[in-house]
C-alpha cells in the first residue's frame, strides 16, 4: 500500500481510542477496488482491554453501534457478546468515515497472539495469513505472525500433490480459513480464494518467500521451474516430509490431530522425551487435519454470525448479510 494511502487510513486512529495493534485487510487491498467509493475498508484492531475501549468510544463515536446495545448494554453488553457468543472479536460494520464505508473488528491483544500462535479459533490468525497492510504495531504482532505464516505453508503442502505451482499453494493458503465457514455455502462469491490470489500475487510471494526458502533449505520442497514471475514447485512425499510438516503446525491442532491418530514418545533433539503424533500415512495427515480445520471454522464461523446479528442489531446485520449473498450471487451466475 503507497505510504499516501497508509497515512490518509492512519487518521482513521486519530478519531478513536488508542489502540495496540491495527491492520488493513480484505478486498480493499485488491488493485480493482483501492480507490472504489463503495469498497469497504476493513480493519482489525488490537486493544489491552475491550471493556474500557468500548467505554470510550461509545462516548466519541456512538453511532458506530447498533442503537439498541448503545442504548441498553453499552459496553458491558458489546464485550460479553463478543466473549460469551462470539470468538471475542467486536465488528461495527458500514461505518461512514471521511467518504469511505469502513469496518472494524475490535479484539483483546491477548486473544489475538493466542489465535496467531495456536489456532485457537483459526477466526483473526485466517486473516493474518493473507495479505495486510499493517498501521499500528506496538507489540510486534507482526514478528509473531511468522508463526502463523510457517503452519500456514506447512497445512497447505499436506494438501498439495507432490507438483504444484506457486498460485496453487498461495490459493491452498488462503482457503485454509474458509474450510467449513458456513457462510461459504450461500453467501460468499465462488470465486472469492482466486481472485484474492491472483488480485494481490505480489504481496503472497513477499509474505511467504522467507518461508519457501527455509522448506527448500530443509529439502521439504523444490523450486523445479519458472513459468514468468510464477514458480512450480515440488515437494518432498515421504513420511519423514509429513511428519516434519505436521510438527510445525500450532499446539491446538496437533493436540486435536493427536487424540485421533494417537501419539507416541521419542526421544526430541534436546535430549528431552516428547510426543510425536502417529502418521501412517500422508493421506491419513491430510485428512485428518482437515477434519480438525473445518470443525474449527465451523465452529467459529457459526458463533461469530450469531454474534454479529446481535451485536449489530437486525437490519444492520441483513444489510451486511444481503451485500455478501448480492456479490455470491453474481459470481455464480457468472
Amino acid at each position: 500500500m503507497e505510504d499516501e494511502k497508509k497515512r490518509e487510513l492512519g487518521k482513521f486512529l486519530q478519531v478513536i481510542p488508542t489502540v495496540e495493534f491495527c491492520c488493513v485487510y480484505g478486498s480493499s487491498l485488491h488493485p480493482k477496488n483501492r480507490d472504489k467509493a463503495s469498497s469497504m475498508v476493513d480493519f482489525i484492531l488490537g486493544v489491552s482491554d475491550p471493556l474500557q475501549w468500548h467505554s470510550q468510544n461509545l462516548k466519541l463515536n456512538k453511532d458506530h453501534y447498533a442503537s439498541w446495545v448503545a442504548r441498553i448494554g453499552g459496553a458491558k453488553l458489546i464485550t460479553e457478546i463478543a466473549d460469551g457468543i462470539g470468538v471475542g472479536v467486536h465488528f461495527n460494520p458500514f461505518v461512514t468515515w471521511n467518504d469511505k464505508m469502513l469496518k472494524y473488528g475490535v479484539v483483546q491483544m491477548h486473544d489475538l497472539i493466542e489465535d496467531v500462535l495456536n489456532w485457537d479459533r483459526f477466526y483473526l490468525s485466517g486473516r493474518l495469513q493473507k495479505p495486510v497492510h499493517i498501521l499500528v504495531d506496538n507489540l510486534d504482532i507482526g514478528h509473531a505472525n511468522s508463526v502463523n505464516l510457517r503452519a500456514a505453508v506447512s497445512a497447505a503442502l499436506l494438501f498439495l500433490p507432490p507438483e504444484f505451482s506457486e498460485e496453487d499453494l498461495f490459493a491452498k493458503i488462503c482457503s485454509l480459513s474458509y474450510m467449513g465457514d458456513l457462510r461459504m455455502l450461500f453467501a460468499e462469491d465462488r470465486n472469492k480464494v482466486r481472485n484474492i490470489v491472483q488480485g494481490q500475487f505480489d504481496l503472497f510471494q513477499s509474505m511467504y518467500k522467507p518461508f519457501l526458502e527455509e522448506y527448500e533449505n530443509k529439502d521439504l520442497i523444490r523450486f523445479s521451474s519458472s513459468n514468468g514471475l510464477k514458480a512450480n514447485i515440488c515437494q518432498d512425499f515421504g513420511l519423514p516430509a509429513t511428519n516434519a510438516l505436521v510438527s510445525s503446525l500450532p499446539s491446538t491442532i496437533k493436540s486435536y490431530m493427536g487424540m485421533k491418530l494417537g501419539e507416541k514418545k521419542i526421544l526430541g533433539e534436546s535430549g528431552q522425551v516428547v510426543r510425536e503424533i502417529t502418521i501412517g500415512s500422508r493421506e491419513e495427515a491430510a485428512r485428518c487435519m482437515q477434519k480438525v480445520l473445518r470443525r474449527t471454522v465451523m465452529i467459529s464461523s457459526a458463533r461469530q454470525a450469531v454474534s454479529g446479528f446481535l451485536a449489530s442489531g437486525g437490519v444492520t446485520a441483513a444489510r451486511y448479510l444481503a451485500k455478501k449473498m448480492s456479490k455470491a450471487w453474481k459470481s455464480w451466475r457468472q
